[in-house]
């Protein structure tokens, strides 16, 4: 879960929302806990085994096994919507990111960035050269710890912002924020809409995703393993996400017109010049490498879910060809898709969660 929404999509919720974006992000986060919890115990209790011995499960499982034939229809629509929605959150955002924040630091023009994506991703997926997907998932502990220490580092530079900060948060939770520098000005729905929006892209819970992750668990306890997810939740948006916010806010950046990944790479570099910047560039590449790679995953099992194993294949390779379209498409644009497509997702999920 760690990735593009802890780097961009915090900083795209502040430069939309200003910093009371932040709040309700938090505050999404802790309902987000107990949604996150009730997917993953739903997604063990009632997983299957498939033809090659695997536990499958997610929310398509839990509606058929859980709720009964008669809700098979909504199953199915989670299973549609989410083949789909992955292609916006799990895809084409992941390579926007990875191009924006190329560009910004390195000077690599967008498509190129999207070409050597689309290689390295089509290796993993359809060559079969796993090792790449191993190598970038071993480097994602290593790299969220590094961004996590680098991140506290910045705070305790900006040690004497941190008060003003956290009055900037709280006081635009609740009263519109006015325009200065390269800020636009937001109203509090704008901090309510994005910090929501922006909360759910980086713990994806209620979506349904996670819990096709969880099914996967060799966990026995549903309980066990919703507690599991729980913590998730928490170490990505209280956690990661709040450093993030906080960085941007105390450097004093998020009035300078930036938005998205180069927003936060700057107000690293403002705190560590020339190695701030490149860490966010790095990490946020690894992490987003992982997502595409994680998301396509969630998406194989919703197409396999209506067409069986044979769908899988031509899935990957859409996949694939979606990676350098989502490089050099407008920010706003790709954003907005990934959003609209979540809410498609999460209807039927969170109909099914309240039923159960």
């Amino acid at each position: 879960t760690v990735g593009t929404g802890n780097i961009a999509g915090v900083a795209t919720a502040v430069f939309l929302g200003g910093p009371g974006a932040l709040f309700w992000m938090w505050i999404t986060a802790l309902v987000g806990m107990a949604t996150k919890y009730a997917e993953a115990v739903l997604a063990v209790k009632y997983r299957e085994v498939d033809e090659e011995g695997n536990h499958v499960g997610g929310p398509m499982y839990y509606i058929k096994n859980g709720l009964g034939s008669k809700w098979a229809w909504l199953g199915m629509a989670f299973a549609i919507f989410g083949a789909i929605a992955g292609f916006g959150i799990g895809n084409t955002v992941q390579s926007n990111s990875i191009a924006s924040v190329m560009e910004s630091n390195f000077g690599t023009p967008t498509w190129v960035t999207g070409l050597i994506v689309m290689v390295l991703v089509g290796a993993v997926l359809i060559g079969g050269i796993r090792r790449i997907g191993h190598v970038a998932g071993a480097l994602v502990p290593v790299m969220a710890v590094s961004y996590i220490v680098a991140g506290l580092v910045v705070l305790f530079i900006n040690a004497e912002q941190i008060p003003d900060a956290f009055d900037l948060i709280f006081t635009h939770a609740f009263s519109p924020v006015a325009a200065e520098g390269g800020f636009a000005g937001a109203a509090v729905w704008a901090a309510i809409r994005f910090g929501v929006a922006r909360g759910i892209f980086s713990n994806e819970a209620g979506l349904g995703s996670a819990p096709i992750a969880h099914a996967a668990a060799q966990n026995k306890s549903p309980v066990r393993q919703g507690l599991v997810a729980m913590l998730g939740t928490f170490i990505d948006t209280i956690m990661i996400c709040s450093i993030t916010g906080l960085v941007i806010i105390t450097s004093g950046v998020w009035t300078s017109g930036e938005s998205g990944a180069a927003l936060t790479s700057m107000a690293f570099a403002q705190a560590l010049p020339g190695l701030g910047n490149y860490l966010v560039a790095v990490s946020l590449a690894i992490f987003a490498f992982t997502t595409i790679i994680g998301w396509s995953f969630y998406g194989e099992r919703c197409v396999e879910y209506i067409f069986g194993v044979k769908s899988i294949a031509p899935y990957r390779v859409l996949w694939i060809l979606a990676v350098p379209a989502g490089a050099v498409l407008h920010l706003d644009f790709i954003w907005l898709l990934a959003d609209t497509l979540n809410a498609f997702m999460a209807i039927p999920n969170l109909i099914a969660l309240l039923l159960l």
